[in-house]
């Protein structure tokens, strides 16, 4: 149920930040059955990279994180934003991040921002 509820959570992060920012769209009718599918199946692509990818690429970059006092994560972030899209892609997903700034830079910091927000309601069973 945590899982189901997580996966709302980042869809919805997904969709503000296609709501303000350019560059970054479902291209199906908006509110549409089809839309709503496409973000979920976005934000399970989206999570499963954040969970495999992004931790070899952060160990990787570690010392450039340090170096610049962890804004280097925000580019891992857009990066991922962008790994994302382009893996949509490949499964024929009409999801689309045009580019990396803006597009990816700061629908990645919508997307952190807002995902954070609403980590804050959804309950730890811990």
């Amino acid at each position: 149920m945590r899982f189901i509820i997580r996966l709302l959570a980042a869809a919805v992060a997904l969709w503000v930040a296609i709501q303000f920012v350019p560059g970054i769209a479902v291209n199906t009718a908006q509110n549409s059955p089809k839309y709503w599918g496409t973000l979920l199946i976005v934000a399970l692509i989206f999570g499963v990279i954040n969970a495999i990818v992004k931790p070899i690429v952060k160990t990787l970059g570690c010392a450039l994180i340090v170096l610049t006092l962890g804004l280097f994560l925000l580019v891992i972030n857009a990066a991922m934003l962008l790994l994302t899209s382009w893996i949509a892609g490949q499964f024929s997903v009409p999801f689309r991040v045009d580019n990396f700034y803006p597009a990816a830079f700061w629908g990645a910091i919508i997307i952190s921002v807002v995902s954070w927000l609403l980590g804050l309601f959804i309950p730890d069973n811990d």
